[in-house]
Order: structure tokens, then C-alpha cells, then sequence
């Protein structure tokens, strides 16, 4: 039998890579800022995705780490460095700070975990806001450069998105080749069963260090895009609620789930927008549709399609052990 699946995947995605860079060519300039936004956040929620979904690592310091990346974007690049090194920087700075943020979770897990990073959330605001000399303090900083790729200027709404859209596919495609390295498959058996995975060999004093910094190095990339795609950063879209929109769009997505985080960002981010029509209440809406959903489906969007594709599954292999059982009776 000729399996229609991989072949019906590839043309699918393909479909929506041409148009993700096909039709935001007709889009305004508010249009293509979200679009851009989605992109960003996306690589951030990807780089949290890592940490909880696949190494099970709770985390709500994600968004202080895209605001590590940002300052880290923002100060070299107005003083006249290009954006490559600045985020070269952002990924070194952060995957340190995730690195050292990680030693707690060889000690504490679960909401004790959760506390230990909401604190350094807290604390790398503090940083953001009161350190003016380095951050520009609550004026933030202005004037944040695009930049030139190859001798093209990004000054424009539609080539910086799709610096935005090209770094994300990069960043996805390093994600796709982790997850299914060695690497992958040592974070989802820390994920499943610490003392297991132990036993098995696995490092897990290593792994879950590399879990935190790597989730971290990707909030830097996100932030690092961030910095020039808003011009001008201040404390403020740093605080804690950007950690727990990023949380919301991992479980939201589907945590675990590769394609989670870009399900996740787009009800994030763009659900609002499209709710925009009912006016005074679209985040009324907007809210009650994430709890409807996390009621229905605690595992996700993508939990949704999990759960109908293994209920497939089971029913074609009730048939053929039916089918199977007919004939031996027959030949009997």
C-alpha cells in the first residue's frame, strides 16, 4: 500500500512557507509588525517549548532572557555594531545566565522550581529598570538600528519581516535537528523519568543544565529580533507577563508538541487582532476562548490532533486483528 502521509505533510508545508512569504507582500505596516511579533515570539516560545515541554524543566524567567537578548541587541547596535554580533552576543549572554539559572533545578522541581525563576524574573526587571547607565533606566533605549543583510536595508516593515521569518526558519530547523539528536531524546526521558534516565547512563546533571540554556540562548535570539523590530525597548514588555504569555502560548500550542509554540504564538498574537471586530470585547473574548480551550484539551491544540490520530490508529488495528481473527476461524 502506498502511503499518501509524508508526501500530503511536505506539500502542506510547503503551501505554508509560500505563503507566509507570498502574501504578507499586501499587508500594511501594522500587519506586517505582527506578523514580524508572531515570528519573534515564536523562537522564544520555542526555546521554552525545550525546556518544560521536552526536558520538563518549569520555567517563568523566559521572558527575562528575551529581554537580556533585547538590551543585549540594543546597546551594541546603537553603538554601531552590527546586528550578526549583536546576536551572537544575546546567544552567549543568555545561554551563561540560563546555565547558572539551571543549578537550582538540580535541587527543587515542580512550583519550588517555578518560584526560583519567577524571582529572577523579578530581579532581571529590577536590572532592566533601576541600571540607567547601562539600560537608559524606565526611557528605555531609541533609535534602535535595523540592519543591512548582504548590502539590502531592513529599514521597511516588509524586508525586516522577513529577517524576522528567515531567522525563525533557521532557528526551527536547528530545534527539529535537536529534538531527534541523542541530545532530544536524553531531555524527554529527563522529562519522563528522572531516576530512569539515570539509570540508564544519562547525565541528567548535564542535561538539565543544557535544557535551561539552550531554552535560554533561544529567548536571547527573540530578544535580539525584538530590539530592532520595535526601534525602541523599555523595562516594561520585559516583566513578568511576557514569561507568562510565553507559558500560555507553550501549553496553549501543546507542550511537547514541535509545532506547538507556532500554534500557541498565533493565538497569542494574533487571535487579538483578529477579535478586533467586536471592539470594547475582544479580550473578554480572547480570554474566555484560552479557557474554553485549556478546559476541553489541557494538553493543547495539538493534543487535540494527538489524541483523534492515536484513535485512528487503535480502530485500523482493532480491524485488522478482527480481520486476522476471521481468517484463522476460516482456515480452521
Amino acid at each position: 500500500m502506498i502511503s499518501f502521509g509524508k508526501p500530503l505533510k511536505i506539500a502542506l508545508g510547503l503551501i505554508v512557507i509560500a505563503g507566509l512569504i507570498i502574501v504578507p507582500m499586501n499587508f500594511n505596516r501594522y500587519g506586517l509588525f505582527i506578523l514580524s511579533q508572531w515570528a519573534v515570539m515564536t523562537i522564544a516560545a520555542m526555546g521554552l517549548n525545550l525546556t518544560l515541554g521536552y526536558a520538563g524543566q518549569v520555567s517563568l524567567a523566559q521572558g527575562a532572557f528575551v529581554g537580556i537578548g533585547a538590551y543585549a541587541a540594543a546597546i551594541m547596535t546603537t553603538h554601531g555594531w552590527p546586528l550578526p554580533a549583536a546576536i551572537v552576543v544575546a546567544i552567549v549572554l543568555s545561554f551563561a545566565v540560563g546555565w547558572v539559572l539551571g543549578y537550582p533545578a538540580l535541587r527543587v522541581q515542580h512550583h519550588y522550581l517555578a518560584f526560583v525563576t519567577l524571582a529572577f524574573s523579578t530581579l532581571a526587571f529590577l536590572v532592566f529598570r533601576n541600571e540607567s547607565w547601562l539600560t537608559g533606566g524606565i526611557y528605555g533605549i531609541s533609535n534602535i538600528p535595523r540592519p543591512h543583510i548582504f548590502g539590502f536595508a531592513t529599514n521597511k516593515p516588509l524586508p525586516f519581516y522577513y529577517v524576522c521569518l528567515g531567522s525563525l526558519a533557521i532557528v526551527s530547523l536547528a530545534v527539529w535537528w535537536l529534538i531527534r539528536s541523542p541530545w532530544g531524546r536524553a531531555f524527554m526521558a529527563l522529562r519522563e523519568n528522572p531516576l530512569r534516565a539515570q539509570s540508564l547512563g544519562i547525565d541528567t546533571r548535564r542535561y538539565t543544565l543544557m535544557a535551561f540554556a539552550i531554552g535560554s540562548a533561544l529567548g536571547g535570539i527573540a530578544g535580539a529580533l525584538y530590539a530592532p523590530l520595535t526601534q525602541y525597548i523599555d523595562p516594561v514588555p520585559f516583566n513578568l507577563s511576557l514569561s507568562l504569555d510565553l507559558l500560555m502560548m507553550v501549553i496553549v500550542g501543546g507542550a511537547g508538541f514541535y509545532f506547538g509554540p507556532f500554534l500557541g504564538a498565533m493565538i497569542a498574537v494574533l487571535l487579538p487582532e483578529w477579535l478586533r471586530f467586536t471592539e470594547g470585547y475582544y479580550l473578554m473574548l480572547y480570554a474566555v476562548a484560552v479557557m474554553l480551550l485549556l478546559i476541553w484539551s489541557p494538553t493543547g491544540i495539538l493534543g487535540i490532533l494527538d489524541r483523534y490520530l492515536a484513535e485512528r490508529r487503535t480502530k485500523a488495528a482493532s480491524a485488522l486483528r478482527a480481520v486476522a481473527k476471521s481468517r484463522l476461524e476460516t482456515v480452521q
